[in-house]
This record gives structure tokens, C-alpha cells and sequence, in this order.
């Protein structure tokens, strides 16, 4: 089966351990991976700030770039709905509107993909550690993806999971309003941290590199020891160990 990897701009310019682990775990599930080299942001920064007519020529260079794909999977789900959301915003354009609707129904989140396209919830991953799970508020509440990620990890050799409390709470990240309302940001994200802390796991796992970013920065500035990971770098895994 061929996969087109849309990889994102977090994890292309800060986190490209992530976009690795997608690629080795995919190609490990028998998987070929294409990467579209046209591919850059998908507009959501610009269009979630309101500037939709601004957004809109990213989202054609977007539809350009994965013209053709079979399946395109994304390891984010925020940005996975965000090519969901371009066939609302192009329905009254006759030139773009079907494409738009296309690319939209073929783009999954890696662990969607995974669970409800390969059929697949043991991907043969082993990772010895106490994990707890973040649920980022785009990927269950817009994109509806909920069990899948808990799914796999329950299926994962030597870890153990404990449920993160008031695990549905936004960790404060949200794009830009982490940049517009940084005190109440602030506060929201030292709120995930203690909740995390409050489970004694030693890694947070999540599938949005943008709240593992989030979290991971407020964490490391409280002095924890909480060790964050994108959920690819756990099902990639074959023989990590506990590090702290």
C-alpha cells in the first residue's frame, strides 16, 4: 500500500525524530511511504487566526502537492483535520471544491490510519515504562479520534499505561492562542503538568507534536522528570528502556 506523508512544519523543522519514527513504523507495517516534496504549511496558523482568504493559497499548494496520493497520513491530528476542514472552506469553488473534497477524504492521523485502514492494533512494539496519554483537543474533539492511540499502546510489550486525570482539558497550547493569552496558558499547561506528575508515569505520549512541545517545555522549566515523546517514537520502539 502506498502512504503519501504530509510531515508537518513542527516536525520537519524541530522534532524530525518524529517524522523518522512515522516513516521506519509505516514502511514496518508494510507500507511504502512517499514524500511529497511540495508539501509546506497547510495554512491552519493563518486560518485559525481568521485570515481565511490569506490561508487559502497554502491550502492549494497543499492540494498541488498531494494530488494523486492514494492515502496521505499525517502524525498530527490537528493538522490531519485541518485538511478535513479545506473541503468546508472551498465547497462554493467550483474550481477547487472537489479536489479539496478528495484530499479530505483520504487523510488519516498516523494511529487512524494504522487502526482503521491497515487493521492492525498490535504493531509489535516493545517499550519497557510507565506511559500516560494526552488527548489533544483537536484530533478528539474536531478529527473524533479517541481509541485508536490507546488502543495500540495497549498492545505494546512491557508498557504500562495509567490514565492521565481530567485527561480531556486543553493543555494550553492551541496555536496562537498560546502567543495572544499566555498567562491563562500558562496556567492551564502548569495544570496538565501536575496531573501528569500526579499519575508518577515517567513518560507523557501524545500524537500533537505541537502540545508535546508545549508540555515538554513547561515541564523541563518546573524541574520534573516527566520524559515526553511523540506516540510514533513508542510504536516504533523495539528494545528502549526506561531512561530515567
Amino acid at each position: 500500500m502506498k502512504v503519501s506523508l504530509f510531515a508537518t512544519c513542527l516536525v520537519d523543522m524541530f522534532q524530525t525524530n518524529v517524522g523518522k519514527a512515522t516513516v521506519e513504523l509505516l514502511e514496518h507495517l508494510g507500507c511504502e511511504v512517499i514524500f511529497p516534496r511540495g508539501q509546506i504549511c497547510c495554512g491552519q496558523p493563518a486560518y485559525n487566526s481568521g485570515y481565511v482568504q490569506e490561508a487559502k493559497e497554502a491550502m492549494k499548494n497543499m492540494i498541488r502537492a498531494f494530488d494523486g496520493a492514494d492515502y496521505v497520513v499525517c502524525p498530527s491530528g490537528s493538522c490531519a483535520y485541518m485538511f478535513r476542514e479545506y473541503e468546508k472552506v472551498f465547497v462554493n469553488d467550483a474550481e477547487w471544491a472537489s479536489n479539496a473534497k478528495q484530499l479530505a477524504e483520504k487523510t488519516y492521523e498516523l494511529t487512524q490510519f494504522i487502526v482503521e485502514i491497515l487493521g492492525i492494533t498490535d504493531v509489535g512494539a516493545s517499550f519497557n515504562g510507565n506511559v500516560t496519554y494526552h488527548m489533544s483537543c483537536h484530533m478528539t474533539r474536531l478529527l473524533g479520534v479517541k481509541s485508536a492511540p490507546l488502543t495500540l499502546l495497549e498492545n505494546v510489550k512491557g508498557l504500562t499505561y495509567t490514565e492521565l486525570p481530567n485527561k480531556t482539558t486543553c493543555c494550553g497550547f492551541g496555536g496562537t492562542f498560546s502567543v495572544k493569552m499566555t498567562p491563562i496558558s500558562e496556567q492551564m499547561v502548569d495544570e496538565k503538568v501536575q496531573h501528569i506528575i500526579e499519575t508518577g508515569a515517567t513518560y507523557l505520549v501524545g500524537a500533537d507534536e505541537g502540545c508535546l512541545m508545549n508540555i515538554r517545555g513547561r515541564a523541563e522549566r518546573l524541574g520534573t522528570h516527566i520524559q515526553v515523546l511523540h506516540i510514533a517514537e513508542i510504536l516504533n520502539s523495539r528494545k528502549m528502556e526506561v531512561r530515567a
